[in-house]
């Protein structure tokens, strides 16, 4: 299948702002690209591309004063396959794990470990290592948090969405992180594009989706503990330890967000 994906930002700028920008289907993905959805602005500016320490496609530029539209349309071609599932995937020993996975097992901004360790394997302990722990801690954090966007805000961490009991999808993955990292698995946080395809629209505005990646029997494995089943069409964007990793957006100045969409629509 094809899936049209792209995004509108509108910001009003008091002065002009240096910002960054992680934006555009990730590299992982290269080869199913139809046409890129690569960030342009209204007015245009120069933007230049990098790679960032985890590979993720990142862009900088100047925001002049005033008002700027920031936008990307795109295709992605897509294999039309749900979210694989293994319950047979096992959980390595630390002593076995890649070096460069050893980062995703250590506390980050948004993901507490050190604070998190003690209930985590008091809830969790006494599971099945591998894919079963994984999803325990995924069906924990489904049934635990209460989702709305009423509850998010940009500085909130894994152990206060745990002990609000609420949140968005950024802070479902985030306590589901925390949770896999304090019981030695590696889990990085992803954020990228997911759309209705497959289940009946939710009738909200759609938006940036946020989910997490766990490291089983040698390779990475895609988890959603907030719409809990595997879906169709995940676009990956960004990959990182956590959301501080992979902003959509960072400006080096203050702003108004005037608007914000998103589309992720089979073609």
């Amino acid at each position: 299948m094809k899936i049209r994906v792209g995004y509108e930002l509108v910001y009003d700028f008091p002065q002009p702002t240096p910002m960054i920008l992680v934006l555009g289907t990730h590299p992982s993905r290269a080869a199913d690209v139809i046409v890129p959805d690569d960030p342009t602005t209204d007015p245009a500016v120069t933007i230049s591309p990098y790679r960032d320490v985890y590979g993720n496609r990142c862009s900088r530029l100047v925001a002049p004063a005033g008002r700027m539209r920031l936008s990307g349309d795109g295709l992605v071609r897509d294999s039309g396959r749900l979210d694989e599932v293994v319950p047979s995937a096992r959980q390595l020993p630390v002593e076995e794990l890649p070096s460069e996975t050893i980062v995703y097992l250590l506390g980050s901004r948004y993901c507490e470990t050190d604070s998190l360790s003690e209930t985590a394997w008091k809830l969790f302990g006494s599971t099945p290592p591998g894919w079963a722990r994984v999803q325990a801690i995924c069906d924990h954090v489904h049934a635990h948090l209460t989702f709305g966007y009423e509850h998010a805000r940009p500085t909130k961490t894994a152990r206060e969405a745990f002990e609000e009991g609420n949140g968005v999808c950024r802070d479902y993955a985030h306590l589901a992180i925390a949770f896999c990292r304090c019981l030695n698995i590696p889990a990085r946080y992803c954020t990228g594009y997911l759309g209705d395809i497959g289940i009946p629209p939710p009738g909200t505005p759609m938006d940036f989706a946020g989910w997490f990646e766990a490291y089983l029997d040698g390779r990475w494995y895609t988890f959603d503990p907030r719409n809990h089943v595997p879906r169709i069409g995940r676009i990956l964007i960004g990959r990182g330890r956590d959301a501080s990793d992979v902003p959509i957006t960072h400006t080096f100045g203050p702003n108004t967000l005037v608007s914000f969409k998103v589309w992720t629509d089979e073609a």
